[in-house]
């Protein structure tokens, strides 16, 4: 995503975790900052660096740092949980803080938040990031409600299944957070590791991250930018799907979608 839009002519500030991905990214021709979204003083520092790079000006801002927790929500201990809420709510909802005022002092601003398809349907064995997707959702919804007539317009991404290292990232948070030796869910869980271990793609209409470049450059560039934008068959289909099956015939497909977590 970065790298696209620094092709499309966009000063990009990228920001990573990690130092030495910060280095990286700096040797690829990018600015760079350190923002650990778990920390809100990192994400501070991270801010002010980005400011002074871009020369106290901010037009846009795409929240993308997320992981997925598998598990059974039963399963779920309060710090598994509240980890995973930091990540990928309240580190976002802290830079989106910082990023306001200087939008409301240009005037205008665009904030991008890359949700999931996982905010509008609820799947098995993926509690954790379906909670946090969905009070996303409804926090991105109140914002721009709040936001309306600032010239500052607030847009979601809902992507279902995207090439990146997801899987291998949500393998390591499930191995750390769940005890599987224990739990009534052990023998789907096996099914679940099988998936997350599987090489290349693991679910169909699986598309590269350029998909959802197409969509930020709209939200970044239009008029009018959508409040909702949907990435891949699957957000398409279960947004439909949403809105005319009852909740129990949903939760049916779902249930058969997910295959007990083999999906």
């Amino acid at each position: 995503m970065a790298h696209g839009l620094h092709r499309q002519g966009f000063h990009v500030v990228a920001s990573a975790r990690k130092p030495e991905d910060v280095a990286r990214l700096t040797e690829e021709g990018l600015d760079a900052v350190r923002i650990d979204l778990d920390d809100p003083a990192s994400i501070g520092d991270g801010f002010r660096q980005a400011l002074e790079l871009s020369g106290g000006r901010l037009y846009g801002l795409f929240n993308n740092g997320a992981y997925g927790l598998p598990g059974a929500v039963e399963d779920l201990s309060w710090e598994a949980l509240q980890a995973q809420l930091r990540t990928n709510l309240l580190g976002w909802h802290e830079l989106t803080r910082l990023a306001i005022p200087p939008m409301r002092k240009q005037g205008e601003g665009r904030i991008i938040h890359n949700s999931s398809v996982l905010g509008l349907v609820a799947m098995p064995y993926r509690g954790a990031y379906t909670c946090s997707k969905f009070a996303l959702e409804g926090l991105s919804d109140t914002l721009r409600l709040e936001l309306h007539g600032s010239g500052i317009h607030v847009s979601l991404i809902e992507p279902g299944p995207i090439r990146s290292r997801f899987r291998e990232n949500a393998f390591a948070k499930y191995r750390q957070y769940i005890d599987k030796t224990h739990s009534p869910h052990r023998a789907n869980y096996e099914a679940m590791e099988r998936r997350l271990k599987k090489e290349g793609d693991a679910a169909p209409f699986t598309l590269p991250p350029e998909a959802v470049l197409k969509r930020v450059l709209h939200a970044l560039n239009s008029k009018r930018p959508r409040p909702r934008y949907a990435v891949t068959v699957p957000t398409y289909a279960f947004a439909f799907l949403r809105r005319v099956l009852s909740t129990r015939q949903l939760d049916r497909l779902l249930r058969k979608a997910s295959g007990s977590g083999a999906r």
